[in-house]
C-alpha cells in the first residue's frame, strides 16, 4: 500500500466505525433502532426514547439510557459492547410528545417494545413503524 493510502484507509475505517487493524470489525453499538413516521412518510426525527433492562435479581426495570432519534429517525448508540449482556430489554418511545409537536393527537401515549437478547456477541436492530393510530415493530438486521 502506498504511503498516502494508509492514512486515508485509517480515516475511512474510523468513519465507518471499524477498529484499526481488524479489517471489518465494528465498534458501533450492538443495539440500534430506527423509527419511521408512516403517516407522513418521513423518519421520526426528535422522538424521545428510553432503554431499560430487566434486572434478574430484583425483577425491576433499570433505565440504561434516554436518547432522541436523529434527523434520519435513527438512534444508533443505545449500548456499548461493554454494557451489552444477555437479558430482557425494553425500548419505550414517547409517542405523545412526538405527535403533539406535530399538532397531532395519537391513540397510543407511548410504545413499549420488550425483547430478549440471548447473546452479547450479536448485534440487534429494533425498527418501529409509527402512525398516530398504529405501530409495527420487528427484529431488523
Amino acid at each position: 500500500m502506498s504511503s498516502g493510502a494508509a492514512p486515508r484507509l485509517l480515516r475511512l475505517q474510523r468513519h465507518l466505525g471499524l477498529q484499526e487493524g481488524s479489517s471489518m470489525e465494528p465498534l458501533g453499538s450492538p443495539l440500534t433502532t430506527h423509527v419511521l413516521d408512516t403517516a407522513s412518510g418521513v423518519p421520526a426525527r426528535g422522538l424521545c426514547l428510553c432503554l431499560s433492562r430487566l434486572e434478574d435479581h430484583s425483577q425491576q426495570w433499570m433505565e440504561l439510557r434516554t436518547s432522541y432519534t436523529d434527523p434520519d429517525g435513527r438512534c444508533p448508540g443505545l449500548l456499548t459492547w461493554d454494557q451489552m449482556k444477555a437479558g430482557t430489554y425494553k425500548l419505550t418511545f414517547d409517542t405523545t410528545a412526538y405527535w403533539r409537536k406535530r399538532g397531532q393527537e395519537s391513540f397510543y401515549p407511548y410504545v413499549e417494545v420488550v425483547f430478549t437478547i440471548p447473546s452479547e456477541a450479536q448485534k440487534f436492530h429494533v425498527p418501529l413503524l409509527l402512525s398516530p393510530w398504529s405501530y409495527t415493530t420487528y427484529r431488523g438486521s
